[in-house]
């Protein structure tokens, strides 16, 4: 499942990234509210890619970085085997 999982975040970021631009619109000359209809675009692309963002980070944080659970890089007890450093939200003394 998480292997799936990594694939759909992946597949999403490629689309963020490559709808960024508005290829489309170049040359347009449509201004709506005063604004170029490019410039709109863009807003409104940034205001998706935030929620896009949003969203990653309260399902998905650290997806394609930490091991699973019932990974092979696993200790006995469950835990992932990893250093603790003072950002890892482990204790740092």
């Amino acid at each position: 499942m998480r292997r799936n999982e990594t694939g759909l975040w992946l597949a999403v970021a490629v689309v963020l990234a490559a709808l960024a631009v508005p290829w489309f619109l170049w040359g347009s000359s449509t201004v709506v509210a005063g604004l170029p209809v490019w410039l709109w675009w863009h807003v409104g692309w940034m205001g998706v890619a935030s929620v896009v963002f949003w969203v990653f980070t309260q399902r998905a944080w650290g997806i394609g970085i930490e091991p699973a659970v019932g990974d092979s890089s696993a200790t006995p007890d469950g835990s992932a085997d990893r250093a603790r450093g003072p950002y890892s939200g482990g204790d740092s003394q």
